[in-house]
């Protein structure tokens, strides 16, 4: 595990759910595997059909910023639903994750996205950008998106789209330390 200044309580490391992978152990990485076991254990997801941790870098402005995509939700070889955790307002979230499912791949969007804090969700229309719905219970089950799949529009962004929503991603996402400045990243030409 890479030694980076964090500004979370970290608690040693855990086991990801669903690769095995080692992670260090933080609040928000707790809620990020209650996610998943939610997806798996409640929802009836395969944990091959979730990928984990899929990242979109943007730079803007001379600002580099990583976007985190916590989950990716599959169905056979379809990207049907994005899902990211983030502490507090799930308002303030809603629009960061429909730019993330609408450029995360250049051939396809993915219709749906999840924002969470761990113990609220909401269910999101990444076309429209509308509420589907709210609470945990609104994130759908694998039989629930199977039957949705017929109705949903995964053509991608027109090409011109694609840079205003990587925009958003990048204003949405930058991380501001406690000093007011950007937090350097380990590597980056810019930060």
């Amino acid at each position: 595990m890479p030694d980076i200044p964090t500004h979370h309580m970290i608690y040693g490391s855990l086991a990801d759910y669903v690769t095995g992978e080692p992670l260090v152990d933080t609040d928000d990485e707790r809620y990020r595997q209650k996610m998943a076991r939610l997806l798996v254990e409640e929802r009836g997801f395969a944990k091959g059909e979730l990928e984990m941790r899929r990242r979109i870098e943007t730079l803007f402005n001379h600002q580099f910023v990583t976007s985190k995509i916590d989950i990716v939700v599959n169905i056979g070889a379809q990207r049907v639903l994005v899902l990211r955790y983030g502490p507090g307002s799930l308002v303030t979230r809603e629009r960061p994750a429909i730019a993330a499912a609408r450029v995360l791949e250049e051939n396809q969007l993915i219709p749906l996205a999840v924002v969470t804090n761990g113990e609220d969700a909401e269910l999101l229309d990444v076309r429209s950008g509308k509420v589907l719905g709210t609470g945990l219970a609104a994130i759908p089950t694998r039989e629930q998106l199977l039957g949705m799949m017929p109705g949903l529009d995964f053509t991608a962004v027109v090409a011109k789209r694609r840079e205003p929503e990587l925009r958003i991603l990048n204003a949405f996402d930058v991380e501001v330390c406690c000093a007011g400045s950007p937090c350097a990243l380990p590597g980056a030409k810019e930060g």
